[in-house]
């Protein structure tokens, strides 16, 4: 199985490259910080890939055998929100029925279909040392999927899906090798049912809710996730299916604020989760492990990942 593990790039240093290189980790990922400041993380990665520093590092890590690959919310980056005042049609309409640029976009407008696949494409050749399978997710959230007349008989997945599919295509112009994960996660955990993969569309599972449901009906969000595996593994029948999973999380587990909180792997957990998704095909398995950098480390000292590459292997 392929191992990757996913890091804040501001986190990023020599020292962990040679963290993962050393243990065994197949691939360096890099995710920009999400939340409100989403699409400013993302411009802001955008400016330190053309940075001398960072390439060297990225350079670095495919010496030392690292694929590295770019994972993040993108919807706000690649449909600007300040378009609306004079583009309004290019955004979704809310369960209200009002035209709004709070996320994503409206999928059944060709005009902003062009314009989104244009930028994706743009910024796949802006990531600097990326491999050619990308993670251009929609944004964060639920219920953020456009309810304009065209959009409503489709569901999150499939306007999901539509995105992907035309992404793919315009990013194929460049990289012909190209692949676009569909990220399964949240109201697109659902297959799609009314739109098809391309061929180069590869699944992408995160189990977010199995670390955040509470409540009564927790239990049940946690088992309905679990139940959509096979279904999506069906529909995703080609290309590498891959697990996205937060066991050394700690931006999660320090509910994304600094200073970080100190960090406990619950490792007989990770290794049950990893047997299982080995038996349910996935070929792919990675973890966030943000909020682990040099001022974690000045607090805590070194976390050990060779338990997570030990149990990839």
């Amino acid at each position: 199985m392929i191992s990757s593990m996913i890091v804040h790039p501001e986190e990023l240093s020599i020292a962990w490259i040679d963290k993962l290189a050393n243990a065994g980790v197949s691939i360096l990922g890099i995710h920009p910080r999400g939340g409100a400041l989403t699409s400013q993380s993302l411009k802001e990665l955008v400016a330190r890939t053309e940075t001398d520093e960072y390439r060297e590092m990225i350079d670095y890590a495919h010496r030392r055998g690292l694929e590295v690959e770019y994972e993040f919310h993108a919807a706000g980056y690649l449909m600007p929100r300040e378009l609306f005042s004079v583009h309004p049609e290019y955004f979704r309409v809310n369960e209200k029925g009002e035209r709004t640029a709070d996320r994503n976009f409206c999928v059944s407008n060709p005009d902003a279909l062009d314009l989104f696949s244009e930028r994706a494409a743009e910024l796949a050749l802006a990531l600097y040392g990326s491999s050619h399978k990308f993670y251009f997710w929609m944004d964060d959230g639920q219920d953020f999927c456009c309810h304009c007349p065209q959009c409503i008989r489709l569901s999150p997945s499939d306007q999901q899906l539509i995105v992907l599919n035309r992404i793919l295509r315009e990013i194929r112009k460049h990289f012909p090798d190209a692949s676009v994960a569909y990220l399964a996660y949240m109201d697109t955990i659902v297959p799609p049912r009314n739109v098809c993969p391309e061929d180069g569309i590869f699944l992408e599972y995160a189990p977010f809710e199995k670390y955040t449901a509470t409540g009564e009906s927790s239990a049940e969000l946690i088992a309905r996730e679990k139940e959509m595996i096979a279904p999506l593994m069906r529909f995703f029948e080609k290309g590498s299916k891959k697990v996205l999973e937060y066991w050394y999380d700690n931006s999660l587990f320090s509910n994304w604020k600094k200073p970080p909180a100190r960090f406990v792997l619950n490792e007989p957990c990770m290794k049950r989760d990893i047997e299982e998704y080995r038996k349910m095909g996935f070929d792919r398995i990675s973890t966030f492990a943000c909020f682990l950098g040099e001022d974690y480390e000045n607090l805590y000292g070194e976390v050990d990942i060779t338990p997570f590459a030990g149990a990839i292997s």
